[in-house]
C-alpha cells in the first residue's frame, strides 16, 4: 500500500502587489500581470520578497482565474528563492467582483489552491529543490497571501 500524502506548513507568503495591467482578450480568456513588489515570508523561513515578479493570470468567461506567478524572496540569512506557483482562483459573482473592485473578501468564500516550486543554489536550502509545496491563498485589495505546505 503506497503511503498518504501529509501536509506541513511551511511559510506565509504576504505579497505587496502593484496595481494590475490588463493586457485585453488572449486565445483563452482576459489576460493581466500584477506585478509583485514585496512583501514577507513568515513560519519555517523568514525574508522579504524582492521587488521583481509578477502573476500572469487568465480570466476565464465564468470568473474563475488561471493563475500563473514568478518570484522570489531573499531569507533573513541572505539566501535567495524563486518561487513558481500555479493555480487556480474562483467563487461566487459577487465575491470575484469585489476582488475586481480591489475589496478585501473573506477567504472562506473564495477557493484559491496552488502547486508550487522552490529553487535555490544556496545549500543551505537546497531541500527545497527537491519538494512539491501546495498553498492556499486569498486576494486583497493591495496584497496576495499564500499559505504554503510541504507535500511530504
Amino acid at each position: 500500500m503506497l503511503p498518504d500524502p501529509v501536509l506541513k506548513k511551511f511559510c506565509l507568503l504576504e505579497m505587496d502587489l502593484a496595481p494590475l495591467r490588463e493586457m485585453g482578450p488572449g486565445r483563452a480568456g482576459q489576460r493581466r500581470i500584477i506585478p509583485i513588489i514585496g512583501g514577507r515570508v513568515t513560519g519555517e523561513v523568514e525574508g522579504r520578497i524582492l521587488n521583481l515578479g509578477a502573476d500572469w493570470q487568465t480570466i476565464f468567461a465564468d470568473g474563475s482565474a488561471d493563475l500563473d506567478a514568478r518570484y522570489a524572496f531573499e531569507t533573513r540569512d541572505g539566501a535567495l528563492i524563486e518561487i513558481v506557483n500555479q493555480g487556480v482562483r474562483h467563487g461566487p459573482p459577487e465575491v470575484i467582483a469585489a476582488i475586481a473592485r480591489g475589496e478585501d473578501v473573506d477567504p472562506a468564500l473564495i477557493y484559491m489552491r496552488t502547486t508550487a516550486r522552490l529553487e535555490t543554489g544556496d545549500p543551505r536550502f537546497a531541500w527545497v529543490n527537491r519538494m512539491i509545496f501546495v498553498g492556499t491563498g486569498t486576494r486583497r485589495a493591495a496584497q496576495v497571501l499564500v499559505q504554503l505546505y510541504t507535500l511530504e
